[in-house]
């Protein structure tokens, strides 16, 4: 994954006066491609990393190489860490890269390290097919700046219906669901989540963040997507469909399908999450040839509605 190639490139760093796209390409066995667009990926991060044209040119640390990683500022430090702690939230490969890159750091920097890359998730999935992009939020940066610093903030937040409030909340991480972003927080009434593109004002108090025992950011963000699909899903739809079914069922209904075990039949059994009767009703319609609706007998009748009316039009 690309985060173990960013550490590893840094390392390559440390380890050299000087490496080249070739070196770099050969080393980590991909294209001079590739290697350029880590190496500009490293730079653009904060990493103080430079390239030099001409005969003994190169990528350079500024400052030359240090095994010690002390060209990095507390700042680049972070800003690098922001890169790669996503993914290697999920990558054994990329976490024990980020471990041993963690030790090479000098000791004021490591706490701040480890607190960025665990700090912001990335869920590439988003709510349902909507596919509205929106701006990165104006205080992103501040909220990450609070999750990083483990410090309690004074919140400013525009609801849904234009109303603002303000309170003071515990950031525990960041996560981007597809083009939005929220914040994760811990307040007085239990963990809270804000879409960061309705927070108005960031106003950290200096009181350092109570973060939940065993708190797990991952793990948190899986509990509350699940409880954000129940809700906009509420109703279940069970039904039997024929086995060569099951894949025409996916296209459309996605992770809205669960899929059990066969029936004496041989067909299998299946559970449909949708908003209510009628528009599951809809979605379905197109899918009898492959799939029996066996309730609740609400869905069923407006199926029967639908039925008699496409017979009625095109019979």
């Amino acid at each position: 994954m690309r985060t173990d190639r960013l550490v590893a490139v840094l390392l390559l760093l440390q380890r050299r006066e000087r490496v080249t796209a070739a070196e770099v390409a050969r080393e980590l066995e991909v294209s001079e491609r590739t290697a350029r667009r880590d190496l500009d990926a490293l730079a653009m991060a904060g990493v103080p990393v430079y390239s030099a044209r001409g005969r003994g040119g190169g990528w350079r640390l500024v400052g030359g190489a240090r095994t010690d990683l002390t060209g990095l500022t507390a700042r680049e430090a972070r800003a690098l860490f922001l890169v790669a702690g996503p993914a290697a939230a999920a990558d054994p490969a990329a976490k024990a890269a980020l471990r041993k890159l963690v030790q090479a750091l000098p000791e004021p920097f490591r706490v701040p390290a480890e607190a960025a890359a665990s700090s912001r998730l990335v869920d590439p999935h988003r709510w349902g097919v909507s596919r509205v992009e929106y701006p990165t939020p104006l205080f992103l940066d501040d909220v990450q700046d609070a999750v990083i610093r483990g410090v309690q903030t004074r919140l400013g937040y525009v609801g849904g219906d234009g109303s603002g409030t303000e309170r003071i909340v515990h950031p525990l991480g960041v996560v981007a669901k597809g083009p939005t972003w929220y914040l994760v927080t811990h307040t007085d009434a239990g963990r809270r989540t804000f879409r960061i593109d309705r927070v108005s004002s960031v106003e950290p108090t200096g009181d350092p963040v109570h973060r939940p025992e065993g708190f797990d950011l991952a793990e948190s963000w899986r509990e509350i997507a699940d409880e954000v699909d129940r809700r906009r899903t509420p109703l279940e739809v069970q039904a039997v469909c024929a086995p060569e079914g099951i894949g025409k069922l996916r296209m459309p209904l996605g992770d809205r399908l669960e899929v059990g075990g066969p029936t004496i039949d041989g067909r299998i059994e299946v559970v449909i999450r949708g908003y209510n009767e009628y528009a599951l009703a809809g979605e379905l319609a197109g899918l009898v040839e492959w799939l029996e609706v066996t309730g609740p007998p609400g869905v069923r009748d407006h199926l029967t509605l639908i039925g008699n009316a496409l017979v009625e039009r095109y019979g």
